[in-house]
């Protein structure tokens, strides 16, 4: 007869088995050796009669425990392929919620190549700054440009401060004044996607437990 349980008590219990079931294999001994004119096995100091019940009953144990395992963790799956949860991005199973959680934090199948969103954001700054740092650069050397410019116009004793500007001079600066092309607003967009990640992340780690701590399965 299966047992009724939380989703929380049989993920306890699948990882108890794990470690359970290992043990019980890494201590059973199998097999053993016996001389013709000695009554008890070499290791175990037992007949053979009786190593051969212990040895059974062990292979039994550990067979009856991994198929405890198995219905488990079949019944933790089916769970969470069929419990939903919701979010503000949307609603999820268990199950769905569980791999996007993986994915979002770089583990899973794919590792941090499966994290999209990250690896987004980080191009999407570096273009950002790279793009603003040629932009300053070449602006500052215009600026020395002008100057010069002002400075050979007006003669290098003339505070260009206090000088109205040259017409031809400010045409210049205009015209060759270089200007960030950023048609999606990046900082904006980066900004959305790290409040979607964190709000995520956060949502589906509070959402996951209560589903977990609140569905029964048999098992």
């Amino acid at each position: 007869m299966a047992d009724k349980m939380l989703v929380t008590q049989a993920l306890d219990e699948r990882d108890l088995l794990v470690k359970k079931i290992n043990d019980k294999i890494e201590k059973a001994n199998f097999v053993d050796t016996i001389k013709p004119n000695e009554e008890k096995v070499l290791d175990r100091r037992v007949s053979r009669e009786e190593f051969a019940k212990d040895v059974e009953s062990a292979y039994q144990q550990i067979l009856d425990l991994i198929d405890r395992f198995q219905r488990i963790d079949a019944a933790i799956v089916a769970s969470n392929a069929n419990t939903k949860i919701n979010t503000s991005y949307g609603e999820f199973t268990v199950a769905g919620a569980i791999s996007l959680r993986s994915r979002l934090r770089g583990a899973g199948s794919y590792g941090g190549e499966a994290d999209f969103e990250a690896a987004l954001q980080f191009k999407m700054e570096k273009d950002f700054q790279k793009r603003l740092s040629t932009a300053e650069f070449k602006n500052k050397e215009l600026q020395s440009t002008a100057e010069s410019m002002r400075l050979s116009i007006l003669g290098k004793d003339t505070k260009v401060k206090d000088e109205k500007p040259l017409e031809v001079v400010e045409a210049y600066v205009k015209e060759n004044t270089t200007e960030l092309v950023d048609p999606i607003d990046v900082q904006k967009k980066t900004a959305m996607l790290k409040e979607k990640r964190d709000t995520l992340l956060a949502e589906l780690d509070t959402q996951i437990k209560v589903s977990n701590a609140t569905t029964f399965i048999e098992a």
